[in-house]
């Protein structure tokens, strides 16, 4: 699946990945390829990208905004304070602040 990752400052991510996880606010979900289409509401919390290896990204790239997490080198991590998502024919689109 394609993931996006845009801010009113800037596109933060924009690449293929294995799913996603986000905190909607009735707690956290996981979207996967051929995801039914959804849109909802963000809360506060991290989102975790899934990437298909640990060379996938250059990290260097991203580590203002992102951190690897500590127990899976291939798992990318973005705390935010809210947004969207909208999840279509295999593209997630997240706005987030």
């Amino acid at each position: 699946m394609f993931l996006e990752i845009v801010t009113p400052e800037a596109i933060l991510f924009s690449s293929e990945v294995d799913s996603v996880v986000v905190p909607g606010i009735n707690g956290d979900f996981q979207m996967l390829n051929n995801h039914a289409p959804i849109v909802s509401i963000l809360g506060e919390g991290t989102i975790k990208i899934h990437t298909h290896t640990s060379e996938h990204l250059e990290f260097d790239d991203l580590s203002g905004h992102f951190s690897k997490q500590a127990d899976d080198d291939k798992v990318l991590t973005l705390d935010i304070k809210s947004g969207t998502v909208e999840m279509k024919d295999n593209k997630a689109i997240i706005l987030a602040d």
